[in-house]
């Protein structure tokens, strides 16, 4: 139980049991209770917006170096700044880090399953990630669950914090409305290492996969989603409100699934794919760099027999 549910369960207004009593038991701080978040400044968001830019075109940017080419563009910005910012977002540097075999003690980290592996039908790997989402006046976090094979977005959720509830739900409307995965794969955010959203894929026999740390191009595609999602719905829009952002993203995701084709596969739709107008395999590109940019297409006997649809 993280900091947030212990906070949920005292009650101001028992007659029975302080307020401090409760907090000593429940082991928080009595004055987190009270404490109400200071909203981000106009020019902070701002940089958040710009380092959102940044890290999409160039990941392996750490602290020092976004500090220093925001400072060339003329922000104020130094290293600790930006690593501040950069945690609100949650984005780090995509580098190997030293022993990355250590997890998270109260948290388990399960090996990466797609290595060499042919993932030629939808169901048989599903992934997921969360991405910083700007707004004209804040900022939210936006979760995608996705087929690795059709690329079909299958659920997705936002939340204004980056807690594990809105993961779990996206990860249970997927399951409930398609099935499961024979693999689901993450990163090792504690969204996804978290207890509820592990036993969730456990229970079903799901084989639980995860990026290796800084291994971006273990979960490409998702992350391929979000480059176009944001060159082509978000960075042209300023959202005022949740409400708004949630129409508008779900406008986009739906022309995703629906309406925009793909090249690699022969300019189909996923949810084309996903439904089985599909090609005959699609090999894991996260082996090595050189296969990151395309993944295979139909042989050209297959194109044959089957017709393309365009929209």
């Amino acid at each position: 139980m993280n900091r947030s549910d212990r906070l949920a369960l005292v009650d101001q207004d028992d007659p029975a049991l302080p307020v401090a009593a409760q907090c000593r038991l429940l082991k928080v701080a009595r004055s987190t209770l009270y404490y109400r978040p200071v909203p981000m400044s106009v020019d902070d968001l701002a940089v958040m917006r710009r380092m959102d830019e940044l890290h999409l075109a160039w990941p392996f940017y750490g602290s020092r170096r976004m500090a220093a080419v925001l400072r060339r563009e003329g922000w104020e910005v130094n290293r600790k700044r930006a690593k501040r910012l950069m945690k609100v977002m949650g984005i780090e540097a995509i580098y190997q880090k030293p022993n990355t075999s250590k997890g998270h003690p109260d948290h388990r980290v399960y090996p990466y399953l797609l290595r060499g592996l042919t993932i030629d039908r939808p169901n048989q790997v599903w992934c997921a990630d969360i991405t910083y989402i700007p707004m004209a006046k804040g900022f939210i976090y936006l979760v995608a669950v996705m087929d690795w094979f059709s690329r079909r977005v299958l659920s997705w959720r936002l939340s204004i914090g980056m807690e594990t509830d809105f993961c779990v739900e996206a990860l249970t409307e997927a399951m409930e409305r398609y099935g499961q995965p024979e693999i689901f794969n993450t990163d090792q955010g504690v969204q996804f290492t978290s207890t509820a959203f592990v036993d969730d894929l456990a229970d079903r026999g799901v084989r639980i996969s995860m990026d290796g740390k800084g291994r971006y191009l273990d979960n490409i595609f998702i992350e391929r989603l979000w480059r176009s999602l944001k060159y082509e719905e978000v960075y042209i829009r300023a959202y005022e409100s949740v409400a708004e952002a949630r129409r508008s993203l779900g406008v986009w995701l739906a022309f995703y699934n629906d309406v925009r084709p793909h090249q690699s596969f022969e300019y189909r739709t996923p949810r084309e794919v996903f439904e089985g107008v599909a090609c005959e395999h699609v090999d894991n590109p996260s082996a090595s760099l050189r296969d990151a940019p395309a993944l295979p297409t139909c042989s050209q006997a297959h194109r044959q027999e089957k017709e393309v649809i365009m929209y």
